[in-house]
């Protein structure tokens, strides 16, 4: 497969074209204040899973909006406090079940994972006052008030608050991490909680959406143009829409430390969304990996490299 977007020259020079809305800050302002003040209602119980060292449990808690959210929380052994994680799932996926996450419980870490809204997971669907007949990218377009990720950036960033509430967990010391839609996740969750100290992103989908619809090649993305031939009537609602829950337009907010990868073969979430999404980083302590003959997927050493990192940044021994 041949590269399919820029070159690693002018990938470094890239400048995204989107451009945040005026009233973006008071636009998420509200989102999170409601985020943070309604009750979380965390529900735990006991999972099957038989781990060494670690206690399993689902977890559901009250999503933002209203609504469940379903996910898993895995403990590590002692009293801690524990560094704790949130990991986010990638697009039509489920949140990391407990084998999954057992390499960083096991290391002392109190790890949690959200299912997002109506996708592979268990947390139900939302309701969005337009069904276009697309995935989740293209519903409630009509209306950054009732689009589908602002449901689920909230629901992020609610998270974030259900691990940080547990008496083991050491809410100073929480790091958010994820792949593809995940990776997305993990920037809009690092711009908008308090809770952040760390942030991994893999392979960032929900990055510089006027770049992404004219280069990816396999979905998501191509959601919305397929969406838009039928109604060329949304074009510019849309695109504002999306302007709002853009990580270029949202990377300005985040203010903890931020490594970001990105593959220069993917076709899903081009190289140029994800250079463009971290050339808009303000913090000095930022670091964009680059894995040059890799489509939408993770080296292993990547991989290795990110929880070796995710241990020295949280302080784990």
């Amino acid at each position: 497969m041949p590269s399919i977007d820029l070159s690693l020259a002018e990938l470094r020079r890239y400048v995204p074209s989107t451009e945040p809305p005026a009233d973006l800050d008071a636009f998420w302002k509200r989102v999170v204040d409601e985020a943070l003040s309604a009750p979380l209602d965390t529900e735990l119980r006991a999972s099957e899973a038989r781990l060494a060292r670690v206690s399993t449990f689902s977890v559901t808690f009250e999503g933002f909006g209203g609504g469940q959210v379903k996910g898993w929380y895995l403990r590590p052994e002692g009293e801690g406090p524990f560094p704790g994680v949130v990991s986010y799932h990638g697009y039509s996926g489920r949140g990391a079940r407990p084998l999954e996450l057992y390499t960083l419980a096991a290391q002392g870490i109190a790890v949690l994972s959200m299912d997002c809204r109506g996708q592979g997971g268990d947390s139900p669907g939302i309701s969005t006052e337009a069904a276009f007949g697309g995935g989740w990218l293209v519903q409630g377009l009509e209306d950054p008030e009732h689009y589908y990720y602002r449901t689920v950036y909230g629901d992020a960033v609610r998270a974030a608050e259900v691990l940080c509430g547990f008496a083991e967990v050491d809410a100073e010391r929480i790091a958010f991490t994820g792949v593809s839609q995940g990776g997305g996740l993990t920037l809009a969750a690092a711009a908008l909680s308090p809770r952040a100290r760390f942030a991994w992103a893999d392979i960032p989908f929900l990055c510089d959406f006027p770049r992404a619809v004219e280069v990816a090649t396999a979905d998501p993305y191509p959601e919305l143009p397929k969406l838009l031939r039928r109604r060329p009537d949304l074009h510019d609602q849309a695109f504002k829409t999306l302007s709002y829950f853009d990580a270029a337009n949202l990377a300005p907010r985040i203010s903890c430390p931020v490594v970001v990868t990105v593959s220069l073969w993917d076709d899903i979430c081009p190289p140029s969304t994800i250079f463009g999404a971290f050339s808009r980083l303000e913090v000095d302590d930022r670091e964009l990996v680059v894995q040059p003959f890799l489509g939408h997927t993770m080296a292993y050493e990547t991989e290795e490299r990110r929880l070796f990192t995710v241990l020295e940044r949280l302080g784990v021994n």
